[in-house]
């Protein structure tokens, strides 16, 4: 299963705001994408309740998920959104 590390680079952290973006953007990536904090359990990116739940601060490492056909594709858009600060840009690009 590809997967892909990054780091979240949200001031606040996956809470909020960059949630929505991110759970937003893997819901609309037509592969089932998952997220866990460093050795956790993974979670669906798709949903905004587990996503928060992780707690990812600021600077936490995170590993996204996904299979089937577009699982690469997906998971470098999901990697470069959440490795961007999401509470700076107005109109993020998701």
């Amino acid at each position: 299963m590809p997967e892909r590390t990054v780091v979240i680079a949200s001031r606040t952290g996956l809470h909020a705001r960059p949630a929505k973006l991110f759970v937003q953007a893997a819901a609309a990536q037509g592969v089932p994408v998952r997220i866990r904090l460093g050795a956790g359990r993974s979670v669906p990116a798709n949903s905004m309740l587990a996503v928060m739940a992780l707690g990812a601060e600021h600077g936490a490492e995170v590993v996204l998920e996904a299979e089937g056909p577009g699982a690469d594709a997906a998971l470098d858009s999901l990697a470069g959104l959440l490795s961007r600060d999401l509470d700076a840009e107005e109109t993020p690009d998701v």
